[in-house]
């Protein structure tokens, strides 16, 4: 694959194509300032990002959908360069909630289409108006919903994810990974006891060779796999820094060296939902 900054994009099996790298936009809207993720979209799209990743659930899809309306306003870009993928929550899986629900986010993000709309978890809530519905003991409320659908997955080089990753590629599937660079320390719904992958020393080594992060390493290592990653940043000089990925290549040996670091360790685990009778992470892959 030859891959540079204006040309990274992998097709996808409808004929259509993803962009290796996009901008995450997951932030916890009780501790992110209002406008910080319109900012971060307009950096990412300023720097060369074309793949947007967003959900209803995340609360601020309205300024990603400003910050998209704007750059076009601006000749930036137009439409159609931009991959945007949205989100169907866990209280929204019925059939009949479906395209009401897309419709509720093409009205937020003030656009007529996204790129691609996936399930955002494999589990499924009670449908109703609360985002996270619990029952008098302040236990979350489930529903049956029987799923046929594509949603993200975790994959970095602690959990490289290799049988997903070769069934994929035997039924011509792209993955996209979530979390590539590890994730915050939220204790919540965060394995904190797994050790930070951005300190790893061979990413860091690897690094310093190449005079890249130990995150553009990880990156590179990702997409170099056929990997499409979606990391989130808020932090202008980190948006950079991530995108600049397409101007270096790992060896072969560096990329086994860093397939070696597998831990089979997940960061995300969600682990207040471990109850659920679809709960995803006790599956092998």
């Amino acid at each position: 694959m030859n891959l540079t900054a204006e040309s990274h994009r992998i097709p996808l099996n409808d004929g259509n194509s993803i962009p290796l790298l996009g901008l995450g936009t997951y932030a916890d809207p009780q501790k992110t300032p209002k406008g910080s993720c319109l900012e971060a979209v307009k950096i990412a799209i300023d720097n060369g990002y074309r793949h947007i990743d967003g959900a209803f659930v995340y609360f601020n899809e309205h300024e990603v959908g400003q910050a998209i309306r704007d750059k076009i306003a601006e000749g930036k870009i137009k439409r159609e360069d931009i991959f945007y993928c949205g989100k169907l929550w866990n209280t929204c899986h019925p059939p009949e909630l479906v395209r009401p629900t897309l419709e509720k986010t093409l009205k937020i993000l003030q656009l007529d289409y996204v790129d691609l709309y996936i399930i955002e978890l494999p589990m499924a809530f009670k449908p109703g108006d609360a985002i996270y519905p619990i029952d008098e003991n302040g236990k979350f409320i489930y529903h049956d919903t029987d799923l046929c659908a594509t949603w993200e997955v975790e994959c970095h080089p602690y959990f490289t994810q290799p049988k997903l990753l070769e069934f994929c590629r035997q039924h011509d599937i792209v993955i996209v990974g979530y979390s590539p660079l590890g994730t915050s320390r939220d204790e919540s719904w965060v394995n904190v006891s797994s050790p930070p992958l951005l300190k790893d020393p061979v990413l860091n080594v690897i690094g310093k060779k190449y005079n890249k992060t130990a995150a553009q390493v990880a990156l590179r290592f990702s997409i170099q796999r056929g990997v499409v990653v979606i990391p989130k940043s808020f932090n202008p000089q980190r948006i950079r820094e991530n995108f600049q990925i397409f101007d270096f290549s790992l060896t072969e040996k560096e990329m086994k060296e860093i397939e070696a670091l597998n831990k089979n360790v997940r960061y995300v685990e969600l682990l207040m939902w471990r109850d659920h009778p679809e709960y995803p992470f006790n599956d092998e892959y």
